[in-house]
């Protein structure tokens, strides 16, 4: 039985995938470890292969032309065998004890007929820099054991449920009918946001599962790729406030409801950050029209976002007072997390 697919999207990964691969092979037969080589121009391929020879009950690959993170993430689910899903990204890892916990867990909660939609891990960012690590955990927000929407606590500031903390059920995620665009940096925000709502059992796993890599300067998270990429954030926001109208979010459960909102509301606030860190016409124009999209796509949804105070405090100062501001901020959280 397969309990978790690992999907591995790799691009030029041949330095540091192996560690990935190991972490996730602790696993044994019940686990699939789909590697996607997204038209990688180094050993990547042949390092896979490698692993898929010497363990072919567990390790898929899939050769596939270059089509971005996104690509690699919907060949994973489109393949996938396992009970759930999970996305490792090849330049992080997993931590082994964390690993068998989850695997029992799962094995526990099949037992009791109880297996929820989308289990909630902890993870830790790893600093290449100075070898230390922060914890990003969620015990303040869900209650021990299994719950819904409605006994999730509110988040606040920049809190929130990345993709790393996520272990999707695999036919939750098919039914959301989850496509990321290709060729697009930032789509984890989409896996995080869109299916959420198709989620309705809920399992917070107090463990630090996910080890999250901080170091290298061709990283998304970099903030001078951030900027660079202001478009492709911009065509992340727009899939996500296409995904769920003002009022289909308004009738979720309490806490998801409270979580949608305040989930789209951060991602605006780094969708400001990309555009308004430099000034162009060019980027003046893609953030009118950005706003001018949601605003006549869905007037509730953009008076919601456009007037939230921390967004609208932003959107409100002049242009460069709004850049500096934003940069600011995002240093600041930053140094407290030492993202980057």
């Amino acid at each position: 039985m397969k309990y978790v697919s690992f999907a591995v999207p790799c691009y030029n990964s041949q330095a540091y995938m192996r560690k990935c691969v190991d972490s996730l092979l602790c696993g044994g037969e019940e686990v699939e470890i789909i590697i996607v080589n997204d038209g990688s121009k180094d050993g990547t391929l042949a390092i896979a292969r490698e692993y898929e020879e010497k363990y072919p009950s567990i390790v898929r690959v899939v050769d596939k032309e270059n089509g971005g993170h996104g690509s690699g993430v919907n060949a994973g689910l489109r393949l996938a065998e396992g009970l759930y899903y999970k996305v490792v990204d090849s330049d992080d890892w997993v931590n082994e004890e964390a690993l068998y916990t989850l695997l029992e867990t799962i094995k526990r909660h099949e037992q009791e007929n109880a297996l929820p939609d989308l289990y909630i891990v902890n993870y830790v960012y790893e600093h290449a820099a100075d070898n230390t690590s922060h914890v990003s955990k969620y015990a303040s927000k869900f209650p021990a054991g299994h719950c819904g929407w409605k006994g999730v606590k509110a988040f606040h500031y920049s809190h929130m449920l990345l993709m790393h903390a996520l272990v999707y059920k695999t036919e939750v995620l098919r039914a959301s009918g989850l496509v990321l665009p290709e060729h697009t940096f930032y789509v984890d925000d989409i896996f995080s946001y869109n299916p959420l709502p198709y989620a309705k059992k809920l399992f917070y796993l107090d463990i630090d599962f996910y080890r999250y890599f901080i170091g290298r300067a061709d990283q998304s998270v970099n903030i001078v790729n951030m900027v660079k990429r202001y478009e492709q954030m911009i065509r992340v926001m727009l899939q996500m406030t296409d995904c769920w109208t003002y009022a289909e979010i308004k009738g979720q459960a309490k806490g998801l409801r409270r979580y949608m909102f305040h989930a789209l509301a951060n991602y605006m606030m780094t969708t400001h950050l990309f555009v308004c860190a430099e000034d162009s016409p060019e980027r003046r124009a893609a953030f009118e029209e950005m706003w001018k999209h949601i605003k006549e796509k869905d007037k509730k949804l953009y008076a919601k976002l456009r007037y939230r105070s921390y967004v609208l405090t932003a959107t409100v100062m002049p242009w460069k007072l709004r850049g500096k501001y934003l940069v600011w901020g995002y240093k600041l959280l930053c140094r407290r997390v030492k993202l980057g």
